[in-house]
């Protein structure tokens, strides 16, 4: 039975991945920063699958300390680790770099690239004293260099995640632990949706084109899931997405029945 520990998981796509390795008879680390929404996720996920598999502590990523701190109560916990995603990230509202305040930049900053670093930091310490494991980041955009006109502090977090993603896995090999990338393209989250408060209009407009592009956490997470427990390739980036899904989820937004 796998552990897993998944930050920034009571909401989007964490919480997501948390039910679908649930389903999938793991055991599952709840976190994230507000010790009030940990316990509201790890409740309802115990409702429905049990406590014994649910472990679950607050955590802020851009704390070292708690990051850390969070390692140790899950081994405590569960014994071992044995899959850690770091998925914690915070987006900004879209404006150019200069437009955004320096509050924003540094919140994105460290949520997305300090809380990624100290989790990979925490546990590639703690899986080379065992001698197995298996480290997740979450990539996004801009983690292949790709632009977005008002998001370019979002996407270069994410692009330096690619580098340390890769440079990870370098120093993983002969250890046992293995490094690797999530990339789940567009998902319908509130990341997206916050982007357009105050905005509903524009929203209202968008909407549809939106659920064409992106995908529900529903349909992502549990394929995902899915990749991450069957692989044992270091260096790896599991990617969703691709044109054939677009043109499935077209197929639907447009009420038509399914091809074959």
């Amino acid at each position: 039975m796998k552990t897993v520990v998944i930050t920034g998981s009571t909401r989007g796509i964490g919480f997501g991945l948390a039910k679908a390795f649930l389903r999938r008879g793991c055991r599952v680390v709840i976190s994230s920063r507000n010790p009030a929404k940990v316990g509201q996720a790890a409740a309802e996920l115990a409702a429905e699958y049990g406590n014994e598999l649910i472990f679950s502590q607050p955590c802020d990523v851009t704390e070292f300390e708690s990051v850390q701190s969070l390692w140790d109560a899950s081994v405590k916990h569960f014994e071992a680790v044995d899959i850690w995603i770091n998925n914690a990230g915070i987006s900004h509202r879209m404006a150019g770099l200069t437009s955004v305040s320096p509050e924003e930049l540094r919140a994105v900053v460290e949520t997305n690239l300090l809380g990624t670093l100290h989790g990979a930091w925490a546990a590639m310490r703690g899986m080379r004293e065992r001698g197995s494991g298996a480290i997740y980041n979450l990539e996004g955009l801009g983690s292949d260099g790709r632009r977005m006109h008002g998001l370019h502090l979002y996407g270069m977090t994410k692009y330096a995640i690619a580098y340390l993603t890769d440079a990870l896995a370098d120093e993983a090999k002969g250890s046992g632990v293995i490094v690797g990338a999530i990339r789940p393209g567009m998902v319908l989250t509130d990341m997206i949706t916050s982007q357009y408060t105050g905005r509903e209009a524009e929203w209202r407009k968008l909407q549809r084109m939106f659920r064409i592009v992106a995908a529900e956490v529903e349909e992502v997470a549990p394929w995902v899931a899915q990749k991450v427990l069957a692989n044992r390739r270091n260096g790896a980036r599991i990617r969703y997405g691709g044109m054939g899904r677009m043109v499935l989820r077209t197929i639907r937004a447009s009420g038509a029945p399914k091809p074959g």
